[in-house]
């Protein structure tokens, strides 16, 4: 790997630590040479600590570490990404990114509906003058209770076993994507998010 770090004069290249998971950057730190082959041999990241003047294990005193999973350069050879699986939170601050954010794995849209979702469930337990929102389809499965989400749950479950039989794609998706949307509330409901789905799967692997 031909990385430049005297590009910039100072023997140091930015890098970017990512988990290897959820693909979220937790932080940014400096490397220098030195640094780089510490990393490899003990695969735990370490950086060139420009305050502290020498190289800097993360989590050498906190137990924090950074195990390192791979190094990729970039383009121009002077930046790194380095997928990392963290061990506890990576800022000093104690959260898990150093941006304040949680760790937690982006499934894109699915996951901003999982959000909005999570703010309906919140809404139905409020008092119903309360409520912004009193023509909320969701709030109204939270507010008919377990048994109904999770008889709707089955109920599209059905339709799409049946669809699939079909010839009719677009049915098929449809009813696909009802079944995923109700099951999400249903995730919901019961205290859950794909996140511990995603977990146990991982466990399983």
């Amino acid at each position: 790997m031909n990385i430049e770090f005297n590009k910039n004069n100072d023997g140091l290249v930015p890098a970017i630590i990512q988990d290897n998971t959820t693909k979220n950057v937790l932080m940014l730190g400096y490397m220098n040479e030195e640094a780089f082959l510490k990393t490899n041999e003990s695969k735990k990241v370490t950086f060139f600590s420009r305050a502290k003047n020498r190289l800097w294990t993360k989590g050498e005193e906190s137990g924090n570490y950074l195990e390192l999973v791979s190094i990729k350069n970039d383009c121009d050879n002077d930046t790194l990404l380095i997928s990392v699986n963290p061990k506890g939170p990576t800022c000093h601050k104690g959260t898990d990114t150093c941006w304040g954010e949680e760790n937690n794995p982006d499934f894109g849209f699915i996951s901003r509906l999982e959000g909005i979702i999570k703010e309906r469930k919140k809404l139905s337990e409020l008092k119903p003058e309360l409520r912004k929102d009193r023509s909320s389809y969701v709030v109204s499965l939270f507010d008919a209770g377990i048994n109904k989400i999770a008889q709707k749950v089955g109920e599209e479950a059905i339709e799409t076993v049946i669809e699939a039989k079909d010839e009719n794609d677009d049915l098929f998706l449809n009813e696909s994507a009802d079944l995923l949307f109700h099951y999400l509330i249903l995730l919901q409901a019961k205290g859950f998010t794909l996140k511990d789905i995603v977990k146990v799967l991982e466990e399983r692997h």
